[in-house]
């Protein structure tokens, strides 16, 4: 049986001086970790509970994209045991900081902040809007500017959602689109077709067709990507998050995605959780340093 540890918002109170302990830690301990994971067999990995990301299984396993990705990495390193903390999103860089986990492992986005705080794995996912539509998408939908030449699409989103703001900032009438107050609302307004469309990040439409109760949606394929005024496309870059220490073990386990990448193991586990290779694998020449600089 698994090993479980449900961690709350109370790791955030000392995560100020744990963090700044990681940052001075030396590069000795830095090999340390890496050295120990291999002797040891065993990797503690921290998640937040939430499909397709990372979660609970029915047979008490963890399971999803990113935990499936560590095992796949480290595995054939010799790491057998995989030790499981589920935490809330907001705890999840305390809790590495804390040294309770390894390694953060549940889709968690690059970003300038979080760079301060973590250092991040080469990319793994570009994550855009998803948009969910009738089936057979019978208007035709791949992009927002379809919308936006379709006077009479209907178009829902979530109130206060980044998905919403792109599809607005595309250039859609705000009198074409209904603003939802989560998910599971836009997706019965789709169904009762009081709306056409649903904008919604990439993650909550995977975890949205999940359900078995789902038969007349599916995902508009493919959808461009909004493209933001820099030129560049309105995607959040997924990666796993260790602690500023840790390079040595961030470094193999950028070693072993690249084989993955290579002999076809991240595809499989990106279709095994409804992501497209083709159009949500992070493309190689997008880095994490760079993201780091935003």
């Amino acid at each position: 049986m698994p090993s479980w540890t449900l961690l709350t918002g109370r790791l955030a109170l000392g995560a100020s001086l744990a963090l700044a302990t990681s940052v001075l830690a030396s590069t000795a301990f830095a090999q340390a970790t890496s050295e120990t994971m291999l002797k040891d067999r065993k990797i503690t990995i921290g998640f937040a509970n939430q499909a397709p990301w990372g979660f609970k299984g029915e047979d008490g396993e963890a399971t999803g994209f990113h935990p499936d990705l560590v095992r796949a990495a480290f595995k054939p390193l010799g790491v057998e045991k995989i030790e499981l903390v589920i935490a809330e999103f907001g705890a999840l860089i305390p809790a590495l900081a804390a040294k309770r986990v390894d390694i953060v492992a549940s889709g968690l986005a690059i970003n300038p902040q979080r760079c301060k705080q973590v250092i991040f794995s080469e990319p793994d996912l570009a994550v855009g809007d998803g948009v969910l539509v009738a089936k057979g998408n019978p208007l035709n939908i791949h992009s927002y500017a379809d919308v936006v030449a379709n006077s009479q699409i209907r178009m829902g989103g979530g109130r206060g959602s980044s998905n919403t703001q792109n599809a607005l900032d595309a250039g859609i009438p705000s009198s074409q689109m209904t603003l939802f107050q989560d998910v599971g609302a836009s997706v019965s307004a789709l169904t009762a077709k009081r709306v056409d469309a649903v904008t919604m990040s990439i993650g909550s439409l995977i975890a949205v067709m999940q359900s078995p109760n789902l038969k007349d949606v599916e995902r508009a394929m493919p959808f461009k990507p909004f493209i933001k005024p820099n030129g560049q496309p309105a995607l959040n870059y997924a990666a796993l998050a260790f602690r500023p220490a840790d390079t040595e073990l961030r470094d193999l386990y950028n070693k072993r995605l690249a084989e993955m990448r290579n002999d076809g193991t991240l595809a499989k586990i990106m279709e095994k959780y409804g992501f497209s290779p083709t159009a949500e694998m992070a493309p190689p020449a997008i880095k994490a340093a760079e993201l780091c600089q935003g």
